[in-house]
């Protein structure tokens, strides 16, 4: 019987864990540019304009 291979299966759970990291990472930075962006639409005006 073939023993496990216990480095293999670290090497994995890492590169999941890793993985899975850096796509929260992308998620948080997708809305937090959204955000901002919507809020300066609804706020800005163009200069030459007066109130």
């Amino acid at each position: 019987m073939a023993k496990p291979n216990y480095s293999f299966a670290k090497r994995q759970k890492e590169l999941a864990k890793k993985k899975k990291k850096e796509e929260k990472r992308k998620r948080k930075l997708a809305k937090k540019v959204e955000t901002p962006e919507a809020e300066n639409d609804t706020t800005e005006q163009d200069p030459d304009e007066e109130s």
